[in-house]
């Protein structure tokens, strides 16, 4: 009977960390203790102390669900990162001292943030999660976190309010503010989260605002992992590699990258030492990954889902559906404007290798979840270059449509599924029992898509043709057509 892991000595040596977690003390709070965190920013800052010591372990916060937190406790913070590529390789991260779930009682979490020892607040809770008015660069009053938090700032749920309001305590203390660090897949994410956080403020105590305007540093990022949720195969294999149970570990792939704006005042991790990169260059890089990581990912998650194909790895194993995302990645690098020392075009290459990674089970229905957060910033904000640029949008409009076929539930070739999206409810209302041109007239001139990408007119007419096609014949059928269309 294996044990379950809660010590260091219980994993072979090779496998520890570099540095004595017990020696480090807590120096960031992370809201959004998922896979992802654990795979990405946990690891790299388990690095950046091996290398370089200092006190920036993490306690990890959950929002909503206890889950998290409890994997973690009885193991104290230790977890496994299990690496699959070529080769599998293993190692027990140590950077997380502690974890617990706000929900409820955020109390005890506020006072976390409000230490003086804690110096960065790092955030990874999906783009629907924080209640962003993204045209008004503010919060949402709306949405249903701001709306409850607006109303009980004390006592604060959502995580612009949890911000918000650890600040205010640091503010009335006298202490010095944490850096607030967005690690989430948004466009300029540290701008769009000061903005929703001065915009909150603003609209409970306008001189905090003021002060988080003019004293608190919002750096962007750009983050850049695979990471598919953790299986039973998962922890199973996480045992046999360090002969311990570990209810908390998670699989990922080799590949990581992190480029970051450096603007800390506080301090932070040597994150350079994990391979992490400063520039004041994020937005660029931010936009190739949202438009040729990111947005791939979304084509291929709508097509693939619907031509019956459950992970990506058996998206990149079709030939037809392989072609339409090297399509797909060449029109969106031909969108972007060049980064010194990238070469796009080896970028693409390198995702298509990841893409088709056989190890790594990363579910196209997982992927394809709330369309209308993601594809803003994936699919349209590339039109206006595309259009400057003379690059054809067919493969922008294919993944469009693919989208709205997903919206629409149709069912004529595949089995009932959920429309899982926070706006699902308001999406079914508006295209339910709709043709194609029905649809599409919809979707366009939804509020979450600009005015110039609804105006656009040639667009929406090639989306409309390709969802008529979508909904009248197998999605592989038509996957089978637009590729052989694509190769001319």
């Amino acid at each position: 009977m294996t044990m379950r892991l809660s010590t260091l000595s219980q994993v072979p040596e090779a496998m520890r960390p570099g540095y004595d977690p017990a020696a480090q003390g807590t120096g960031i709070v992370h809201l959004g203790l998922g896979a992802f965190h654990k795979a990405h920013q946990a690891a790299m800052t388990d690095a950046a102390m091996a290398a370089a010591g200092g006190d920036w372990r993490i306690f990890g916060v959950s929002l909503r669900s206890p889950r998290a937190s409890e994997e973690l406790a009885p193991q104290n913070g230790l977890y496994t990162l299990v690496e699959k590529g070529a080769e599998t390789r293993a190692r027990v991260i140590g950077a997380i001292s502690g974890a617990a779930c706000s929900a409820g009682d955020p109390a005890p979490v506020l006072a976390r943030m409000a230490d003086p020892a804690v110096r960065i607040v790092s955030v990874t809770v999906t783009e629907k999660a924080y209640g962003l008015d993204r045209a008004a660069e503010g919060c949402d009053p709306s949405h249903p976190a701001i709306a409850a938090d607006l109303a009980q700032p004390e006592a604060p749920q959502g995580v612009i309010g949890m911000i918000v309001r650890a600040l205010a305590m640091r503010r009335a203390a006298g202490t010095p503010p944490f850096t607030v660090l967005c690690c989430d897949n948004l466009p300029d994410n540290g701008r769009l989260l000061r903005g929703a956080a001065v915009d909150f403020a603003r609209r409970t105590d306008p001189e905090l605002a003021a002060w988080i305007a003019a004293e608190v540093a919002f750096p962007s990022t750009m983050v850049d992992r695979i990471t598919p949720a953790a299986t039973a195969e998962t922890l199973a294999e996480a045992a046999r590699l360090t002969g311990c149970d570990d209810l908390a570990a998670i699989e990922t792939e080799p590949f990581c990258q992190w480029v970051i704006e450096d603007d800390f005042p506080t301090g932070r991790p040597a994150w350079e030492a994990a391979g992490a990169i400063f520039t004041e260059r994020v937005a660029d890089f931010e936009a190739m990954k949202l438009r040729m990581l990111n947005g791939t990912h979304s084509m291929l998650a709508y097509a693939g889902f619907h031509a019956g194909r459950a992970f990506v790895r058996d998206v990149m194993a079709d030939p037809a559906l392989a072609a339409l995302v090297r399509r797909h990645l060449a029109a969106a690098a031909a969108t972007l404007p060049g980064i010194e020392g990238i070469d796009t075009a080896a970028y693409a290459a390198a995702l298509a290798e990841r893409f088709g990674n056989p190890a790594i089970a990363h579910q196209t229905f997982q992927i394809a979840m709330d369309g209308s957060e993601k594809m803003p910033q994936r699919i349209f904000s590339a039109l206006a270059d595309a259009r400057a640029r003379e690059v054809d949008c067919r493969a922008f409009a294919f993944a469009t449509a693919a989208w709205a076929r997903h919206v629409s539930g149709s069912v004529h070739d595949c089995a009932p599924y959920e429309l899982r999206d926070p706006r699902a409810g308001a999406l079914a209302a508006a295209t339910s029992g709709k043709d194609a041109a029905g649809i599409v007239d919809a979707l366009r001139h939804a509020g979450f898509v600009s005015a110039a990408v609804a105006g656009d007119d040639a667009f929406w007419i090639s989306v409309r043709n390709i969802l008529a096609e979508m909904l009248a014949r197998p999605m592989a059928e038509v996957i089978a057509a637009e590729a052989q269309m694509a190769a001319g």
